[in-house]
Order: C-alpha cells, then structure tokens, then sequence
C-alpha cells in the first residue's frame, strides 16, 4: 500500500471537501433525483439523468479523498528541526542565478500543488532537483524551456 505524502494544511483542506460532500452536495444531489422522479419517464428525463451522473461523480470524489486520507502520510515540517536541507513540505527561497530573480516555493503532496501559490508537488522536476540539497548549494534544473540554474538561498520550515 502506497502512502501520499501530505501537509497539515492539505489534509485539512481535503477533509473539508469531503465533508462538504458528505454533508452538503450528497444530500442536494439525492433531492434533485426524487424530484427528477417525480416527473415521470425517467427514460427521456434529462434532469434524472444528468442527478444520476452528478451523483456518479460526487461518490466517486467521496471515495478518492477517503482513500488518499487513509494512505495519507501526514508531515508537519513545523516540528521538524531545521537543518538547511529541502525536505518535502518546506518553503525554499531560489535565486535564479541567469536573470537574479528570486522565487519562492513551498514542496507539497500531489493533490496541493497549485503554482500560482507557489505550491509545487513534490514529483515535479524542480523539486525532485531540490529535496536533498541544502542552502548556498546551485543547481541545475532541466525544464521545458531549458536547463536552469538556481542557488538555495532560504530553506524555512513554515
């Protein structure tokens, strides 16, 4: 059995998705069928249809968040001592040695990547080339657009 890697954060997140649907989009969806019901032939009835397959879609989140719950490896980096290395769940400041921009990125579970936030999965090419190293270390990452060179300037556990 696999277990996913997942920040405090992602966990709570998810559980709160799951009680939304749990609590909230399951019941709405059981009404709007019975009401679809009610309204006749459910061969040719499109609102009975589409409840069904709302429904489909509604248990099938419901069981993959359970399952990625309960194979979940929660890690809180806040209680892990801070030895300037990347590991999964810190926030690394990079300078990107070419054009002296810097940028930060928090390494996250799959399911909490969201690079807009600066979020970045813990499988992606960036942070596959970073968990392990430590600050004032320069490495190269190969990305679409080419091999890039950064420098770890601030490894913090937030």
């Amino acid at each position: 059995m696999n277990q996913y890697p997942m920040t405090v954060h992602g966990a709570e997140a998810l559980r709160e998705e799951l009680t939304h649907l749990k609590q909230v989009k399951r019941p709405r969806i059981v009404a709007d069928i019975a009401e679809a019901r009610e309204h006749g032939d459910l061969k040719e009835n499109a609102e009975y249809h589409a409840a069904r397959e709302e429904q489909g879609f509604c248990e099938g989140r419901i069981q993959d968040i359970e399952g990625k719950l309960g194979n979940a490896q929660v890690i809180d980096v806040t209680k892990i001592p801070n030895s300037g290395k990347v590991i999964f769940g810190v926030t690394v400041t990079l300078l990107n040695i070419d054009t002296d921009e810097e940028v930060k990125y928090q390494i996250v579970g799959d399911d909490e990547a969201d690079i807009k936030n600066h979020r970045i999965s813990v499988n992606s090419p960036i942070a596959r080339g970073l968990i392990g190293k430590e600050v004032d270390s320069e490495i190269e990452i190969t990305t679409p657009g080419g091999v890039v060179e950064y420098e770890i300037i601030a490894v913090d556990h937030i």
